[in-house]
């Protein structure tokens, strides 16, 4: 075994937050002199019952606005390749689980964790700088996270493509260690299939989709962009109808996000129809409570108990900053043990969050 290499621990600030743009509707976003887009189709407005949905119209136009300046300020001969790629596929979907469903997916009765890198928290109040993801890409990976998703919304995370790369070259850096490279998920708004080509470029495993910002048609059409050029798509659902939806489109990883409490996330699952001889991957995004508890950390326990593979960690990996208890690999590391809340629990024994220290402390042990 490869031994571990020592993780420094700079700081930096948080990025600065960006203004949202607002942008009228556009229809292609291919550069006018690279005339690659064939398809013209706009995005539905469509109606959701959670937050991030609620949001959807006015984050999509956003986004659109990026892109369109993107693709007017010339994207890489690189990037424009790999679209082209997308282009001539013959639009057909990978077969057969992909190896990051694999890594997510294992035996009954375990939860894998996605750890989320991202520059900028919610508006928490419990911490001010993120280390840069050089720094907290290693801690992921030695603390037993199966995938790190980057946040590549600069609006919403702070981080940009560049940010990606990065992950992924900290993970290169472990090849032939034990443990070895994590796949890396580009977590974006994903309105338009040079995102795709941006996420392949970067070197990511694998991209998310937004059910509700995009709809059926769209999803199913990215399922397929995405595996002309070898990735995977999560895509992100906050209801069961659109869970439903996203598994008839040809998604095999769902992620249910925005939605209160395990017993709620269950819900929006617990009556999936599967068609015969797939297998979908359900991740359940724990959302971050507003309080120093770990009430975060039992709520993945019961989601593993309720027959959730995986779940999606953000902010509440940094509430604690890098206490040594409490840090984010430490969370991490107890969300994946095999603790019952039946006869353990992490969360505070007050509304401040007094004795969840030690609760964790001895989970880790």
């Amino acid at each position: 075994m490869a031994p571990r290499r020592p993780l420094a621990r700079p700081s930096v600030a948080a990025a600065l937050a960006l203004t949202a743009l607002s942008a009228p509707p556009i229809h292609c976003f291919a550069p006018a002199s690279r005339p690659l887009s064939p398809r013209a189709a706009s995005l539905p407005s469509l109606p959701s019952s959670t937050s991030l949905h609620a949001l959807g119209v006015f984050v999509r136009k956003a986004k659109e606005a990026d892109v369109r300046k993107y693709c007017e300020d010339g994207p890489p001969e690189s990037v424009l390749a790999l679209l082209k790629q997308i282009k001539d596929a013959s639009g057909e979907t990978a077969s057969g689980e992909g190896e990051l469903q694999k890594e997510l997916t294992k035996r009954k009765g375990t939860i894998t964790v996605i750890a989320e890198y991202k520059r900028k928290l919610e508006g928490s109040g419990f911490l001010s700088e993120i280390l840069p993801p050089e720094v907290l890409s290693p801690v992921f990976r030695e603390f037993g996270a199966a995938a790190v998703a980057v946040l590549a919304d600069e609006r919403t995370g702070g981080c940009s493509y560049d940010d990606v790369a990065k992950v992924i070259e900290e993970q290169e850096e472990a090849r032939g260690e034990v443990p070895g490279p994590l796949p890396v998920i580009s977590s974006d708004l994903i309105v338009d299939e040079i995102q795709i080509a941006q996420a392949a470029d970067a070197g990511a495993k694998a991209v998310t989709v937004t059910y509700g910002v995009v709809g059926p048609e769209k999803v199913a059409q990215f399922v397929k962009d995405a595996a002309a050029v070898g990735l995977e798509v999560i895509v992100n659902v906050g209801s069961a109808e659109e869970a439903q939806g996203a598994v008839d489109a040809g998604a095999s990883i769902i992620s249910v996000c925005g939605v209160e409490g395990a017993e709620g996330k269950y819900s929006v699952i617990e009556s999936l129809t599967i068609p015969e001889g797939r297998n979908v991957c359900t991740i359940a995004n724990i959302l971050a409570k507003d309080n120093k508890a770990l009430e975060e950390v039992e709520e993945a326990w019961i989601c593993r108990d309720k027959g959730f593979n995986c779940v999606w960690v953000s902010d509440a990996l940094y509430k604690s900053g890098n206490d040594p208890v409490e840090h984010p690999g430490a969370i991490i590391n107890s969300m994946k043990a095999k603790s019952s809340v039946k006869y353990a629990s992490p969360k505070a024994r007050s509304g401040k969050g007094e004795g969840a220290r030690e609760y964790l402390g001895d989970i880790l042990m």
